[in-house]
């Protein structure tokens, strides 16, 4: 289905691949987001990452240009510790493998760390993880505890290239216990329900920004929201054309978004810069 820029009314976008690549601003963010702020279009920014607490988030988005506040940003961490939060009561004792932001996310909701009784094992991304990290999992788990991951993404963008990704965390815990992990990133339903209840808009006039098929587009695309593709980050034009998934609309940048996006309403007269 062709995108129509002219039926959305909000926009979730990812940040690695979309906003940034490494330490480096993409061209075009701080405009893309001028645009939305005059056309009063709400937006999230909605990240895998669950490394990083939400306040980290905002300070790096505000210096990239993007008018960002605590309410905008939803980590895998936050979904995570949010659909915990509704499924289980804040005295279960629980287990964690990861940094900063799940550990952050999980004690503003109550919920306390005791890996020799956890009755839950969450596993976010840990830069830092070692055997024993994954023996204490293990050993929960097999014991009965619950097997929650954060997210699945098998590999993380560094400078250097693709490195072990959350995913192969988890696919280290399911070899060893023979345990599928409850995922909640995308692209799982709950983060993507989790966005649309912030912005309180329907799925069809919401729009996915992202740069990965499998994960962004996929997900979104489960849950009837409408899906741009940018070529920034993880998926080549090559895998674009290719790939089974497919967005609505593929474009170089989000630079390009925005003139495409700037050229449709221009065309029906509706705004002018």
């Amino acid at each position: 289905m062709a995108l129509d820029l002219l039926t959305i009314r909000a926009v979730i976008l990812d940040m690695d691949g979309v906003l940034w690549r490494g330490e480096q601003v993409l061209p075009g963010v701080a405009e893309f987001f001028a645009f939305l702020g005059r056309r009063h279009i709400p937006f999230l920014l909605a990240t895998n990452n669950s490394t990083r607490t939400v306040a980290s988030y905002v300070e790096h988005l505000q210096a990239a240009g993007v008018p960002a506040q605590p309410q905008h940003v939803i980590t895998s961490a936050v979904a995570t510790a949010d659909y915990i939060r509704q499924h289980y009561p804040t005295e279960t004792p629980v287990y964690i493998i990861g940094q900063e932001g799940i550990r952050r996310a999980m004690a503003e909701h109550g919920f306390r760390e005791a890996p020799a009784e956890a009755r839950l094992v969450v596993v976010g991304m840990d830069f830092h993880v070692t055997y024993a990290k994954l023996k204490t999992a293990t050993l929960r788990i097999r014991a009965g505890a619950d097997f929650i991951g954060t997210n699945g993404d098998r590999t993380f963008p560094i400078p250097e290239g693709l490195a072990p990704g959350n995913g192969s965390i988890l696919a280290a815990l399911e070899a060893a216990t023979d345990v599928q992990p409850l995922i909640i990133g995308k692209p799982q339903k709950p983060m993507f329900e989790m966005a649309l209840a912030r912005l309180n808009t329907a799925p069809q006039h919401t729009l996915m920004v992202g740069d990965r098929l499998e994960t962004d587009i996929l997900g979104a695309q489960r849950v009837g929201i409408r899906t741009a593709l940018v070529l920034t980050g993880i998926t080549t034009p090559e895998h674009a054309r290719q790939a089974h998934t497919q967005a609505d609309g593929v474009f170089a940048s989000l630079a390009a978004l925005h003139a495409d996006w700037q050229a449709a309403l221009d065309a029906v007269g509706t705004f002018h810069a």
